[in-house]
């Protein structure tokens, strides 16, 4: 057992764990968040979730969670043949396989290619706005189609740090952040609409962001000891604080009364990746790393993998875009 020593500073007992040469401070453990509290959803019920009748050619634009979210799972980390771009991962939920047997032509881009190098919440606006033409023409990273061809279903997604609000801002909100806040982040998911209306023949997939793992980040101990005594909030209570604004921008967003409340056509759908990977708090219900790294594991991934099949199917047909 670690030893354990008590100090009272200023009044206050502090508790601290010795860990070889440094200091962590005891209780920081896993963040009990808020119960979740779960907005309505699109109910896409009515409509098949047969797979597509014939070849759908769908672009993914994700960084290292979207790359092991389609990795084959293995034991060991297999080759990254892009920038996390991931033929095999130890976290891997064989999305990629799932969707090429289901019949969709999957490509990928990630870190290092002019698509997908930018993914954080406020980087989807000018992204769609001003390079949608290269978007829907990627092949492969840096590689284009060299003819006609374009993309029928663009899936995209933030990655964990869009999850850590810092809190709820102001009305109307500022599209281009950059403090994330929900209302600027609900003005920029706004905006994006007009970019997708112009392209009702393309199907837009947004994920919502991951959620962060429950247990912070060891910090330094004089930094602890300060915040407990100036009164301040610990990495803890942020962690809460910021699953819980996530869970009210995920509600809206996925909500039919909304993001796409007024949206008047079916090319635009909300998968809740966040909701998926949360179970019943607002932090991540898989998390690895002894529930610090916010990274999903392999359960957390399979989990959403299965889940988006059927739901991606539903908005293909929905859109038009199957047989």
């Amino acid at each position: 057992m670690k030893p354990t020593r008590r100090w009272i500073v200023g009044g206050v007992i502090v508790g601290v764990v010795l860990v070889g040469v440094g200091l962590v401070p005891a209780g920081d453990g896993p963040q009990e968040s808020s119960p979740a509290v779960r907005g309505p959803v699109m109910d896409l019920s009515d409509v098949s979730a047969d797979p597509p009748g014939a070849p759908l050619r769908l672009l993914f634009i994700h960084h290292s969670v979207g790359g092991q979210l389609m990795a084959r799972p293995s034991v060991e980390a297999g080759e990254e043949t892009y920038f996390s771009i991931y033929d095999s991962h130890p976290n891997g939920g064989d999305l990629r396989r799932r969707l090429t047997e289901a019949g969709y032509q999957v490509h990928e881009a990630a870190y290092h290619s002019a698509v997908g190098h930018r993914t954080d919440l406020f980087d989807w606006l000018p992204k769609f706005r001003d390079h949608l033409d290269a978007v829907l023409r990627v092949d492969h990273q840096n590689v284009y189609y060299d003819d006609a061809r374009r993309n029928q279903i663009v899936m995209f997604k933030s990655c964990f740090p869009n999850s850590l609000f810092v809190g709820e801002g102001e009305a109307p909100g500022n599209p281009a952040g950059p403090e994330l806040t929900v209302w600027n982040a609900r003005a920029s998911m706004e905006a994006l609409l007009e970019q997708f209306a112009r392209h009702p023949e393309v199907l837009f997939v947004y994920f919502t962001s991951p959620p962060n793992a429950p247990r912070p980040q060891a910090q330094p101990l004089f930094k602890y000891l300060a915040k407990l005594i100036l009164g301040r909030p610990t990495k803890g209570d942020q962690l809460r604080a910021s699953g819980d604004l996530a869970r009210q921008f995920a509600n809206w967003v996925r909500s039919p009364d909304g993001w796409l409340r007024d949206y008047p056509h079916r090319n635009v759908v909300v998968f809740d990746y966040y909701d998926q990977l949360t179970a019943d708090g607002n932090l991540a219900a898989y998390a690895t790393d002894d529930q610090r790294d916010s990274h999903p594991s392999a359960e957390g991934n399979r989990r959403a993998a299965e889940a988006l099949l059927p739901f991606l199917n539903r908005a293909a047909r929905r859109a038009g875009l199957t047989e």
